[in-house]
């Protein structure tokens, strides 16, 4: 059978050359043909495409961000934290009566060293900048006279108002005039503009003493102790606006109801409060009626007094906030500033009710306040027998003179409230000073030291709140920034700018209203609905969400690409290895 098909004509005989060319190829090593391009081109293709939808993929989940101002925000708060805001004052004194030959700049020099000693505080926060004082000394001031300041207050204090003026250049000049005459008794009156005068016979050391107390005490402070203002304590809303409710409770309707004529006050009392606050917050005013608004605390009857008491001790559990419905004002909106004024009449059970003091006495305004809360004022009829013949309640209006002496205490507790003294009085170390009262409630001296303590904690405020937005917005990389997040971030501090440069020129009403704005825009960027009402994750949790899915095919992908490079490049490599020894070869 072998031998059969060897001889066959059809068997064919294998060429030298070819066999010689096969025996020398080596399938391993060399290869006789060009590797083709379609797997690797494929291969290649899809990572392409995934490399180029990596980009509509983040795009696809991109958020929004407008650019905010964050070295602006950072320089500001800087600015406002490291350097304390200080305001412009300009003090004069005028010394009548005395020896003219005293060196005004000794006596100056006095006066200012006297201020440092009491108010030594004064790189604070809403101080002025210097106690720079220009002392005038001349034996008759012609424009006051000697004997012009010896009469009422009142005129006395228009006097001054035309003589002294309010000063140059947009700056707030306290004047102080101290007349040196034979009376025994030295009398000391703060006007309510920005002067004082002082009449008695007085020597030059203790009218060095009286004028630097009045500037530093008076003045600067306000007339109290402390010398700042915490900003807890500060009774107006984020948006610059307060809320004055009055409220007038009838503890038991059964036994009588009681009424007011609120408008008419609202027109001739607290409207003009109203327009001298205005600069420093916008102020609603809202009244009501209300029953069946019993105490929660006890009172307990005095013989000696005459009358149930209720003392300090029981102001904490005296409102009742289960019956006493006060926060219903459809005035506040946002975050507006509520304070309750509340004149609350008692049943016939506790009429009269008094308040006592801790040092035993009954207090004068039966009133008391509870800090940004507001006041109560617990007023008692005249006749505090029932009437037992009339089976319906008999209704009454408080009388105007009534009304008139209350809404004065509820003022004093306004002023309590804002952080000015409620009477007018000043009790110093040199003596007592009577404070002439306005008839806005609120003198220009007192009005320019609560500007001042409302600036500086409204620009303080701003810039707390700026760089805690600026800090968050960092630190959150994924957090929407919508366009009016922006403008309210840039408007607010363009506010802040103006209010910073007023103060440089002494313009306090200007800037309060500036930065009343600036706060009240930069509460409104912090709590906007568009960064409140939404979760915001991290880029670490937006890559554990997508990477269970594309991580793994993003692998097979790339190792499939790389696997057919490295086989084409040894494909192509064993190619180059025969064509060269081909070449060689021939």
């Amino acid at each position: 059978m072998v031998e059969e098909i060897s001889d066959s004509p059809s068997t064919s005989h294998p060429n030298p050359e070819n066999s010689e060319s096969s025996s020398e190829l080596d399938p391993i090593t060399m290869r006789n043909t060009k590797p083709g391009f379609k797997r690797l081109f494929l291969s290649l293709s899809v990572l392409f495409s995934f490399i180029l939808g990596f980009p509509l993929l983040w795009k696809s989940i991109e958020i929004y961000r407008t650019p905010l101002p964050f070295p602006q925000i950072d320089s500001f708060s800087s600015e406002i934290e490291s350097n304390p805001l200080q305001f412009p004052c300009q003090f004069q004194a005028i010394f009548i009566g005395f020896d003219s030959r005293v060196s005004h700049g000794e006596v100056g020099s006095a006066i200012t060293k006297k201020m440092y000693e009491l108010n030594p505080n004064v790189s604070q926060c809403g101080h002025c900048s210097s106690y720079d004082v220009s002392v005038v000394v001349d034996s008759s001031f012609d424009c006051v006279g000697s004997g012009n300041l010896r009469g009422s207050d009142e005129d006395a204090d228009e006097l001054l108002k035309n003589c002294l003026g309010n000063g140059v250049d947009g700056g707030k000049v306290y004047s102080v005039v101290v007349v040196n005459g034979e009376e025994e008794e030295v009398r000391t009156v703060v006007g309510k503009y920005r002067h004082a005068w002082i009449v008695g016979k007085v020597s030059e050391e203790e009218a060095v003493w009286r004028v630097a107390e009045i500037f530093a005490k008076v003045f600067v402070n306000g007339g109290n102790e402390g010398s700042s203002i915490r900003g807890e304590f500060m009774p107006v809303g984020a948006d610059g606006r307060i809320v004055l409710s009055f409220s007038l409770l009838n503890a038991n309707p059964q036994d009588w109801i009681y009424d007011w004529n609120f408008r008419e006050i609202d027109e001739t009392l607290l409207q003009p409060v109203v327009e001298a606050l205005h600069p420093i917050a916008n102020i609603t005013v809202e009244s009501q009626v209300l029953y069946h608004t019993p105490k929660s605390s006890f009172s307990y009857w005095n013989d000696e007094h005459g009358s149930h008491i209720f003392s300090t001790k029981d102001l904490p559990f005296f409102v009742n906030s289960n019956e006493w419905h006060l926060d219903t004002s459809v005035a506040a909106g946002g975050r507006s500033k509520v304070l309750q004024l509340v004149v609350y009449i008692p049943s016939a059970n506790e009429c009269p009710l008094q308040l006592e003091l801790p040092n035993g006495d009954l207090s004068k305004t039966n009133g008391f306040i509870s800090p940004m809360w507001g006041g109560v004022v617990v007023w008692n009829p005249q006749s505090c027998k029932k009437d037992l013949e009339s089976k319906d309640p008999v209704r009454h209006v408080i009388s105007p003179q009534d009304l008139q002496k209350l809404f004065e205490i509820l003022m004093g507790q306004l002023r309590q409230l804002l952080g000015l003294k409620s009477d007018n009085l000043y009790v110093g170390q040199s003596g007592t000073s009577i404070l002439l009262g306005s008839e806005r409630g609120f003198s220009e001296w007192e009005l320019d030291v609560l500007s001042r303590k409302h600036i500086c904690f409204n620009l303080l405020s701003c810039a707390t709140t700026l760089g805690s937005l600026s800090r968050l917005v960092q630190s959150l990389p994924r957090m929407i920034i919508m366009d009016e997040i922006g403008k309210q971030v840039k408007f607010s501090l363009e506010a802040a700018k103006f209010a910073l440069s007023n103060v440089s020129i002494g313009m306090y009403d200007a800037s309060a209203v500036s930065s009343r704005h600036s706060r009240s825009l930069a509460e409104d960027a912090f709590f906007h609905p568009s960064i409140m009402s939404i979760s915001y994750y991290s880029f670490e949790h937006c890559f554990a969400i997508y990477s269970p899915f594309f991580l793994p095919v993003s692998m097979h992908v790339i190792l499939a690409a790389l696997r057919e490079w490295k086989r084409y490049k040894q494909e192509n490599k064993k190619y180059l290895a025969w064509k060269t020894k081909a070449q060689v070869t021939s």
